[in-house]
């Protein structure tokens, strides 16, 4: 099991009406449990046990904590200094939680490099996310400046991908 998909487990349980969650597949088990609201002042979070693996490589390399400790941090770090991040560069973002890919299948090549000239309308990557594949378009006219992720790498909502030098 991977860490997103125990982030979206997490989402689904803490938005929903249920206090205990319980979920085993593949020797893999995640168990969260509501905290009561006996007492107002303390809002209620979602707890997390430490997942139980069948083997190494299975076992993420992150530990999970709290779900506003897992997104926000990311954002806010990969956002803060961006080399060249001034009004001159257009950021493309995440349009949502997924695994970003430079290029169309693992044989071919990459949508974009540094350096290349795109449109508003082109593609320039595609974030996987449930097994279905989004195409990311430039957004603007203008030539990529960064790649500020790795291809495979999982990325969140709203997260910087490129740079692009608008025209």
């Amino acid at each position: 099991m991977k860490i997103q998909e125990i982030r979206e487990i997490i989402k689904l349980v803490d938005g929903s009406s249920i206090d205990e969650f319980s979920y085993e597949y593949e020797g893999v088990k995640v168990k969260m449990k509501k905290n009561g609201l006996g007492n107002a002042q303390q809002p209620s979070q979602t707890a997390i046990q430490e997942p139980q693996f069948a083997n190494a490589e299975e076992m993420p390399t992150t530990k999970p904590a709290k779900e506003t400790e897992l997104i926000k941090p990311v954002i806010e770090e990969q956002t803060a200094d961006l080399p060249g991040a001034d009004s001159d560069y257009h950021k493309i973002l995440s349009p949502m939680v997924g695994t970003f890919y430079e290029s169309p299948s693992p044989d071919e090549a990459a949508y974009v490099q540094v350096g290349t000239k795109v449109t508003a309308d082109q593609i320039v990557s595609i974030v996987e996310a449930m097994k279905l594949f989004n195409e990311i378009e430039a957004e603007v006219d203008g030539e990529i400046a960064e790649i500020l992720v790795k291809d495979g790498q999982l990325v969140e909502y709203g997260q910087p991908l490129f740079l692009v030098k608008a025209n």
